[in-house]
């Protein structure tokens, strides 16, 4: 799959104002944007300017999401890695070829972006995302 590159690397956070403090206020890293609230995954995130790339720090707000549930049990950190590539249905297409387990067999949509999941057992232990802009 060529032309794929870094989009953002995504944190789970208790509390994304104290975690805002810390990325913006004490490391300095500028909003790309006002925070958003993802209803449909129960989640408010906020995107920070990374060079090419950004980070994504991401707050449950319902204690029965996946967010929240992957929170609970393993604490605040790194959630998943998100990849762009050029053509997401190819890359899926690819992928299933390739025996790879998908979270999403289908890409979602959201945002101006196509977006879906692979599981991380077939990546290396790491929850990956991978975007195709539309």
């Amino acid at each position: 799959m060529p032309d794929i590159s870094l989009n953002h690397l995504a944190v789970v956070v208790e509390d994304l104002d104290e975690a805002l403090g810390f990325w913006c206020g004490a490391l300095g890293l500028a909003r790309a944007g006002a925070t958003q609230s993802i209803t449909g995954e129960a989640v408010d995130v906020a995107f920070l300017d990374l060079g090419d790339s950004r980070l994504e720090l991401i707050q449950p707000t319902a204690d029965d999401s996946g967010v929240a549930r992957y929170l609970a049990k393993r604490g605040p950190g790194l959630h998943h890695v998100c990849l762009e590539v050029p053509d997401l249905d190819k890359a899926l297409q690819a992928l299933r070829a390739s025996g790879v387990e998908l979270i999403n067999q289908v890409a979602r949509e959201r945002d101006g972006r196509r977006y879906a999941f692979v599981h991380p057992a077939s990546a290396s232990g790491v929850l990956l995302e991978l975007y195709e802009r539309i």
